[in-house]
């Protein structure tokens, strides 16, 4: 009866969590599975870290909530230890990732408008990407299957094909406010953006007066083995999107900028009422204290590199299962050659959890705190799922 009280919009595996430690999950009949989807990407420092469980239980006892009609301190350490860490000067919290797009969607636009240019509000996106569910959020996206059914797509948004330079180059005009790209598509498949790329978005930006956008919701907070996943390729944005692991599990997100970015954002044109709350803003400067830890994401990097050996083995001896591993850090994608829902079925059966994406992609986003004991255990669960799947292949095909 509970169950048939929501509305019908996911299609749930038949598990109930009720705990969790670390990587872990653990069901109301005890069973423990391997955590690598960790809420698609969200539970970054582990499940039930105890730094952010005595920094929310902390809060807690002070204050839930106050509105932005007043000054909340921990808003103001947590943003400045943000722009520190990054290219921005400015930051505006927000509850998710999509509302924090929607706040870099409205900063891109309302720069040009108060530079005089309103007529410069249209946004460039890319084929496969995956920015939010909001009415303008799955217009940036561009995919038909979020759009069908909600009306007209939202004007203002121009999707060109992934990682075509001379169709984007085609696709700017005068009406062109700014650029926006996720440096890896996540819900689009694992698909890294070149570095070079990357790049040529910036001089083009540059070139033409635009604004370049990153949805980091995903990629970012450490996920890439970087705080961000734009510094590997060492070009800044003006605006960026980040939500998902910047608040470990507890629900937030920010749209970071360079103050010459945010320039047009003044008092009234944008608001929230949870946004930067002190429940979340607690949390997320105890997500901080362990990311930008010493040796946090020396960590991550070398846990990613004992995941992407294990996972090139297992494609080397399971080619009719695994065609290709994708991705960056602990960001990492198993194309499948199998339909990726049985992939997911046969690992959840060995009890570890991916996340299903475009282009029969199943992701593999552990938490951070994962140690490299944890990946090869993945790796062996993987390994058997695999190997019942191509048992099953076989005895098809004999």
């Amino acid at each position: 009866m509970a169950e048939a009280a929501l509305f019908d919009t996911f299609a749930r595996a038949p598990l109930r969590f009720v705990r969790g430690e670390g990587v872990w999950l653990v069901t109301e009949t005890g069973e423990r599975y391997l955590d690598f989807g960790a809420g698609v990407a969200v539970t970054s420092c582990g499940h039930s870290n105890p730094h952010l469980v005595a920094a929310l239980k902390d809060q807690a006892d002070k204050v839930w909530h106050l509105s932005n009609l007043y000054e909340i301190p921990d808003q103001e350490r947590l943003a400045r230890r943000l722009a520190e860490a990054t290219f921005a000067d400015k930051v505006f919290f927000t509850n998710s990732g999509a509302e924090a797009l929607e706040c870099a969607i409205k900063t891109a636009r309302r720069y040009h408008y108060s530079k005089g240019h309103p007529e410069k509000f249209h946004i460039i996106t890319f084929e496969g990407a995956f920015h939010g569910r909001t009415i303008a959020t799955i217009a940036a996206g561009g995919q038909e299957k979020y759009l069908e059914g909600f009306g007209p797509k939202a004007p203002g948004f121009d999707q060109v094909p992934f990682g075509d330079l001379d169709a984007l180059k085609a696709a700017i005009t005068e009406n062109t406010a700014a650029l926006l790209i996720e440096p890896i598509q996540g819900e689009g498949g694992i698909r890294v953006v070149s570095k070079e790329f990357l790049r040529e978005l910036r001089s083009l930006c540059d070139e033409h007066g635009l604004l370049l956008m990153f949805d980091e919701v995903q990629t970012g907070v450490g996920r890439t083995g970087k705080f961000f996943a734009y510094e590997w390729s060492g070009v800044t944005p003006d605006i960026m999107a980040v939500a998902k692991g910047i608040g470990g599990g507890f629900p937030f997100g920010a749209c970071l900028a360079t103050a010459e970015a945010a320039s047009g954002m003044k008092p009234g044109v944008h608001g929230t009422t949870y946004g930067g709350n002190p429940l979340a803003m607690a949390v997320g400067n105890a997500v901080l204290d362990v990311i930008l830890g010493d040796g946090f994401l020396q960590n991550v990097n070398d846990v990613s590199l004992v995941f992407r050996q294990g996972l090139a083995a297992l494609k080397d001896r399971f080619p009719g299962v695994i065609e290709e591993i994708r991705g960056e850090g602990l960001m990492l994608g198993i194309k499948a050659r199998v339909p990726a829902g049985e992939l997911v079925t046969a690992m959840r059966d060995e009890h570890i959890l991916g996340v299903p994406a475009g282009d029969n992609v199943i992701r593999l986003l552990p938490p951070l705190v994962v140690t490299a004991e944890e990946a090869r255990e993945g790796i062996a669960r993987i390994e058997r799922a695999a190997e019942k799947l191509q048992s099953e292949q076989l005895k098809k095909s004999a």
